[in-house]
């Protein structure tokens, strides 16, 4: 490698895509130059290409502290499908024991992780629908936005859950944005449309804050979805959910939830910073 070369690894949870950067041992990128790294290394033509950079590194109280920038630049709160990425990797380059748990902090408090034969459990706390913690204007549950009736609910980050009809059919790149920058959610809001088969799977597709686009598949998305369903009676503690990339499954206890999933690592390299 040569002077000035960034190493990465690339894993991606059902089609979530993500570029790890560990600084465990030495700092790769330095604080002032991580957002612009993301910005540039995102870009899907002329970059790595991924939905997020999470840079890894043990200054914190926690087992490991985890950074996340999305492809504007734009640190994240928290990121479930992340967060399984971020389990192989640290499982597979011999951190931790496989099927060992250990904490991850993230801005959104610490989260508990464990990985195992290709899938990935992260404890990714209670979900709230709070007007403040989401944050919306006012405590939004099944209620009209735009022509849609929305729940929303923060999972880390703020979302807005949407009943459709037919999600495969429904066009999400023309209707979310206005939905995502709705002035009743000062500070945005990921989107996710969702139709409960007839299996009682529920098939969801995400509009992601900050990518601002449509994701393959969204971790604080599949919790978002099982929350709402749950809130509106319509679930029990264990939600199963599908999206283009894959399947997550969410259960609850105690109201903390917790996402399992399969984790695929891509390929690993070295590039400038």
């Amino acid at each position: 490698m040569t002077a000035g070369d960034v190493e990465f690894t690339k894993l991606h949870g059902d089609g979530n895509d993500f570029v790890v950067v560990d600084e465990h041992t030495k700092t790769q990128v330095k604080d002032d130059g991580k957002s612009g790294f993301a910005a540039r290394y995102c870009r899907r033509r002329t970059g790595v290409g991924c939905d997020g950079v999470a840079f890894l590194d043990d200054d914190t109280d926690s087992d490991v502290r985890m950074q996340l920038y999305q492809p504007d630049g734009d640190p994240v709160e928290m990121c479930g499908n992340a967060l399984r990425c971020v389990a192989r990797y640290l499982v597979e380059e011999d951190y931790y024991e496989a099927g060992e748990s250990f904490t991850v902090e993230t801005p959104a408090g610490e989260r508990e992780v464990s990985y195992s034969d290709g899938r990935a459990v992260v404890e990714m706390g209670e979900s709230s629908f709070d007007a403040d913690d989401v944050p919306v204007d006012h405590r939004l549950v099944d209620e009209e936005i735009l022509g849609y009736r929305a729940t929303a609910v923060n999972t880390g980050v703020p979302h807005a859950v949407v009943f459709v009809d037919d999600v495969d059919g429904f066009d999400v790149e023309e209707v979310a944005p206005r939905i995502r920058h709705a002035d009743v959610f000062p500070e945005g809001a990921n989107v996710d449309f969702v139709e409960r088969g007839s299996d009682g799977v529920y098939r969801y597709r995400t509009f992601e804050r900050g990518v601002e686009g449509e994701t393959r598949s969204c971790g604080t998305g599949a919790v978002a979805v099982a929350a709402v369903a749950r809130l509106l009676d319509h679930a029990g503690d264990s939600v199963e959910t599908e999206t283009q990339g894959g399947e997550l499954s969410v259960s609850f206890e105690d109201d903390v939830a917790y996402l399992r999933g399969d984790v695929e690592r891509v390929f690993q390299g070295s590039i400038d910073r």
